[in-house]
């Protein structure tokens, strides 16, 4: 197939322009911006992945005697060192002795009562 006469400067033309206006970057500079996206696609991966964990865990209440230090944390208010010492305490009867044995106070558990549950 054969364009017609005047087509061929036009075509070098456009090309020529289309070559002009991609940016011209070092391999260095493109290895940096995709190390960088990536960085942050993982970081919200890691957000999502928490989010999911912590809208599971709400729906279904931890076992106070086997939940990991890393569900404990997961709930309102308690932190890595209050997760230690609700392990530390174990076994418990009823979540209620996390008060009586004073691992928690009275207000702290209140926020998360509804959540826990006993199973020996």
């Amino acid at each position: 197939m054969r364009f017609p006469r005047g087509w061929s400067p036009l075509a070098i033309i456009l090309l020529g322009g289309l070559a002009a206006c991609t940016p011209n970057q070092n391999p260095q500079e493109l290895k940096e911006k995709t190390a960088r996206a990536t960085a942050e696609l993982k970081t919200d991966a890691k957000a999502v992945a928490a989010g999911i964990r912590e809208g599971w865990s709400r729906d279904k209440p931890l076992d106070l005697n086997s939940a990991t230090r890393e569900q404990l944390i997961t709930l309102p208010g308690v932190s890595g060192s209050g997760a230690d010492k609700m392990i530390a305490g174990r076994p418990y009867d009823t979540p209620g002795q996390l008060v009586t044995r004073h691992i928690l106070a009275k207000s702290e558990y209140d926020k998360i009562a509804d959540r826990l549950v006993t199973k020996k």
